[in-house]
């Protein structure tokens, strides 16, 4: 996760120096299983920079006993065009999801940060609160899930593991969990508002990841209102993210009040003004990621022999 962590900083910081094309997401519905598939593509300066992602989320396949989400990642040598590698998608977008907020939490969140709150419970939460842990002294974790059974597995498998504390406790509501945190993860896949305003307390920092299209929202747009708000990429943002569509056309906030992570990274804004302030990352997710990701995994099982090499 600390390596995935400094992938993200490599990559928010390209997309926003310039350094890396990023057309927006393709969509794709399949209606009679009220399936989508997203395909996002980009090219970043690094090795194999150059590649894509195929996504499906079937919201009918957890019910099966399936992964609510499927994917798969193709890398390119950018100087060649050859295909140079095949990765599961799946464990990757989870990892780098989880390590864009740990980042964001590292640049954002108060440096006296202990306790996190995590709203949802599935794969996405898994890696959301181990990249925080990353990042912060954590000594406490609030867990609230719309499947209370799932948020109990959640805590049982995450505390004392993976530099999560041992204090993991699932509570009945996500204002029970959020109110005197001082880091709340948001990953589920709702399409009406788990967070108000009145859910936080002054000074907490928010990661918002399970959003990502404009009927979705996580978060009540009167909350993007009243934070310092950050988000993966200005352009994708305001075309995908739900509660940000809402927040910009209600006049809650005005585009330009909407700062890049990488901006941050390249020395270009401020993150956090005081203690005091609310801060809140809006990721809808961005293939450069997902290339910066990939390519640290294609390298490390170069050095250690894994995978399996094809003609094709």
């Amino acid at each position: 996760m600390r390596e995935a962590i400094d992938a993200m900083r490599d990559a928010f910081g390209q997309l926003s120096g310039g350094r890396a094309e990023l057309p927006l997401r393709a969509s794709i519905t399949v209606p009679r299983e009220s399936g989508l598939a997203l395909v996002m593509s980009a090219r970043c300066e690094v090795p194999f920079g150059l590649g894509a992602k195929f996504v499906t989320v079937y919201p009918g396949n957890p019910a099966a006993g399936r992964p609510l989400v499927h994917a798969a990642v193709l890398l390119f040598d950018p100087e060649t065009g050859v295909p140079a590698a095949l990765l599961e998608g799946t464990a990757l977008t989870a990892l780098r999801t989880g390590a864009a907020s740990g980042l964001a939490t590292e640049l954002l969140a108060r440096e006296d940060a202990t306790r996190v709150a995590v709203i949802g419970s599935g794969v996405q939460a898994r890696t959301q609160l181990e990249a925080v842990c990353c990042v912060r002294p954590v000594e406490s974790v609030s867990v609230y899930s719309i499947d209370r059974s799932g948020a109990e597995r959640f805590a049982q498998e995450m505390a004392g593991n993976r530099g999560v504390p041992g204090d993991v406790r699932v509570v009945g509501s996500a204002r029970e969990a959020a109110r005197e945190a001082d880091i709340v993860c948001t990953a589920t896949s709702s399409t009406d508002p788990v967070l108000g305003p009145d859910d936080v307390a002054s000074g907490v920092h928010v990661n918002a990841i399970g959003s990502f299209t404009p009927e979705m929202q996580e978060i009540d747009p009167a909350l993007i209102g009243g934070a310092r708000v950050f988000v993966d990429q200005r352009q994708a943002s305001l075309a995908e993210s739900g509660e940000i569509i809402a927040a910009v056309r209600d006049g809650l906030i005005e585009e330009r009040e909407l700062f890049e992570l990488g901006e941050i990274v390249n020395g270009e804004v401020r993150g956090r003004v005081d203690d005091a302030q609310i801060t809140l990352f809006k990721s809808v997710g961005v293939a450069v990621q997902d290339l910066c990701a990939g390519a640290r995994a294609l390298e490390r099982a170069a050095k250690e022999g894994l995978g399996a090499e094809v003609e094709l």
